[in-house]
């Protein structure tokens, strides 16, 4: 099975597919545990005063709240999926997660600088979901989340609508954008 993730600050969409991209499992999952800012660097560490909770911190500072969320994320999505995967049929085979930049900054004082601010809590996210699944032994894939919709309808061609949207009559709601990129991912990265 397929697992496609849909994520944002602090949780997730995660859609399971089979082999034939039918839904198999469809759920949020809670990335961060509670008591930490879903968005440190953005929110904490950025350039714009009005995110923040206090007083700009300083690069040490920073860093510190930085690892503090990435364990968070680590011990609470590691527990999500072990929770999805006691709960599917069958093994997960791959995850697909949204791209990013290889050659994107690890160093604190860069990455509280635009143009990185405001997409390093997002690359942390991801970074942390690959670790996990490769942990698992899952291959990691990435797609683009601005075209990955219009790419999965390209790929299955009159079966689109009925895939990609189906599941909604099918399941039942939920089912956003969020489900169909989550979902469209399993199939791009297939």
């Amino acid at each position: 099975m397929r697992l496609g993730i849909a994520h944002h600050f602090g949780w997730a969409v995660a859609v399971t597919a089979g082999s034939d991209f039918e839904v198999v499992d469809r759920r949020r999952i809670e990335l961060i545990g509670p008591g930490l800012p879903a968005a440190p660097i953005h929110h904490e560490g950025g350039t714009h005063a009005f995110h923040g909770s206090g007083g700009r911190l300083d690069d040490d500072s920073l860093a510190a709240l930085v690892e503090a969320v990435r364990a968070s994320v680590t011990e609470t999505a590691s527990a999500a999926l072990d929770e999805l995967v006691g709960a599917l049929p069958g093994p997960i085979s791959t995850m697909a997660l949204r791209a990013w930049p290889s050659d994107f900054p690890e160093d604190i004082a860069d990455q509280r600088r635009p143009p990185y601010e405001s997409r390093t809590d997002s690359v942390m996210y991801c970074k942390v979901l690959a670790e996990l699944a490769r942990s698992r032994g899952w291959v990691v894939r990435t797609y683009d989340a601005r075209s990955v919709e219009a790419d999965a309808a390209r790929i299955l061609g009159e079966r689109a609508d009925d895939v990609l949207r189906g599941p909604r009559t099918r399941l039942g709601p939920p089912w956003s954008k969020d489900h169909r990129t989550a979902l469209a991912a399993t199939i791009v990265t297939a």
